[in-house]
């Protein structure tokens, strides 16, 4: 007969309170959602739970009716999110000062990447024909610039900001621009300064953080990692494995112009003692690899074949800056991976550092696949910016939840014993959401008003059906070319 174990065993404590749990984390934050004029800050917690309760169609009209009532229409909601004043960013600022208030949390590490999703139409905030990282593919689409942060088994999305290519700041473009709610102050900024900003707002509030990671996108400026130095981060960033670096010092300067020269004098800077630089990937012949212990996971030690070394690169301007190039190979990778740091720590140490930046995956998968970040249909940028900050909290809240049983009803350590194993499974995402669902039912319709829900589809589609045939049978005279001038 197989052993009966209790919830409690394994971390999960009484959920009776866990709706009143959601009421008081929404409380904290009720004041980021209040205008001027208004206090809209009830919609914030309906949009919270839809999220964190519905499976998907997470739409205004469909979140309305079953998080509130069969005969909502979801209006408020969509002014709420598409036009209310409230700021994105507060909600962010606030999340950052409650992981700074976890000890627990102190010293993890700051990860920046991006996350794409397809538009039918061009007519979206930032939709453009652009790389989606997430299909692997350039398509239609928009994405946003992400920071996730890491430490002792939590991720959280800390800020996030919309990337809008330059022709959308073209004069042509200002109609749309006003439509779309994009704010008159904002300007065409690449991705690599959207991260550069969202790095220097976070460590303004006081985040601590040990390391910032990236992937080779943003690895392979030079100037955003002289950036990152000039902050007094440390990094380690991903490179290509075409990367060029130099494994003496080259020495630059404006070599003499000589006598008798045709022309202009020299005015660029050269590199001066002919040390020629070499790409990344043919270092590894040549490289003594270490096996490095990563991490525990469920699936047992994680380990990588890693190796380092003091290398040499060389900024826009001409100055030569030291680092240190990493090189490392999962145990599934068919190639090395490589990474520039301006840390000389330990190779095991870099390595470490390096493997955290599997956690902002975690936390893009979490946000799209269990929260619905990828599901918004608005067009406007303040709808893509509030949706993503409320994503963002319901993440947080999840992980607040995860943090506080772990501390008040710890999994029973003799299950280590008795499964012979070093990590005991964690709660996900999905576990707490189903626990959510226990607790805060969605409403269902009873047979009368599902069939007056399809009476008022019907409705609506004759409405619009009549306005566009009054326009074919009444179109507009055409007007006096007076009247264009």
């Amino acid at each position: 007969m197989s052993q009966i174990f209790e919830p409690k065993q394994w971390g999960i404590p009484e959920i009776d309170e866990l709706s009143d749990s959601l009421y008081h984390f929404w409380y904290r934050f009720k004041d980021c959602f209040k205008s001027k004029t208004r206090d809209t800050s009830e919609c914030a917690y309906t949009y919270m739970r839809g999220l964190l309760t519905m499976e998907r169609q997470r739409n205004y009209a469909n979140l309305a009716r079953r998080i509130i009532a069969a005969e909502a229409d979801g209006q408020n909601i969509q002014q709420f999110m598409s036009d209310s004043p409230w700021s994105s960013q507060k909600v962010f600022k606030q999340i950052q000062q409650e992981i700074i208030a976890r000890p627990a949390l102190a010293g993890g590490v700051l990860i920046l990447d991006e996350s794409g999703d397809e538009k039918a139409g061009s007519q979206s905030a930032g939709a453009s024909r652009q790389y989606l990282g997430r299909f692997g593919k350039v398509d239609l689409g928009q994405v946003g610039v992400g920071l996730s942060y890491y430490q002792a088994g939590t991720w959280s999305l800390v800020g996030a900001e919309l990337f809008l290519p330059e022709h959308w700041f073209d004069e042509a473009q200002a109609k749309l621009r006003k439509r779309l709610n994009i704010p008159v102050e904002r300007v065409f900024a690449t991705k690599i300064e959207l991260g550069l900003q969202l790095i220097k707002q976070t460590k303004a509030q006081g985040l601590l953080f040990e390391v910032t990671l990236a992937d080779a996108f943003y690895g392979r400026s030079g100037p955003f990692r002289v950036s990152l130095a000039e902050l007094e981060l440390i990094y380690v960033v991903d490179i290509p494995s075409a990367y060029q670096v130099y494994l003496t010092p080259p020495v630059t300067g404006i070599p003499e112009t000589p006598a008798g020269k045709i022309g202009r004098p020299f005015s660029q800077w050269q590199v001066l003692n002919e040390v020629l630089p070499v790409e990344v990937r043919t270092l590894t012949a040549q490289t003594l690899w270490q096996t490095v212990e990563i991490r525990s996971t469920e699936r047992g030690i994680l380990h990588y074949q890693c190796a380092s070394q003091p290398v040499w690169t060389i900024t826009d301007d001409g100055t030569v800056r030291q680092e240190t190039l990493l090189l490392w190979q999962g145990p599934h990778d068919d190639e090395p991976s490589f990474c520039l740091s301006n840390s000389a720590a330990e190779t095991a140490t870099l390595a470490r550092w390096r493997a955290w930046r599997y956690f902002v995956e975690r936390t893009f998968q979490d946000n799209n696949s269990e929260l619905g970040w990828n599901e918004l249909q608005a067009r406007k940028y303040s709808a893509w910016m509030h949706h993503t900050a409320l994503t963002a909290l319901s993440l947080w809240f999840i992980n607040t939840l995860k943090l506080d049983w772990r501390q008040h009803c710890p999994p029973d350590p003799t299950l280590l014993e008795q499964f012979e194993l070093e990590q005991l499974p964690a709660l996900s995402v999905a576990n707490i959401r189903e626990l959510l669902k226990a607790v805060m039912p969605l409403k269902q319709f009873s047979p009368e008003q599902a069939r007056r829900l399809i009476v008022r589809h019907f409705v609506n589609r004759a409405r619009s059906t009549r306005s566009r045939l009054r326009q074919q049978r009444n179109p507009l005279p055409p007007q006096p070319l007076g009247s264009l001038i």
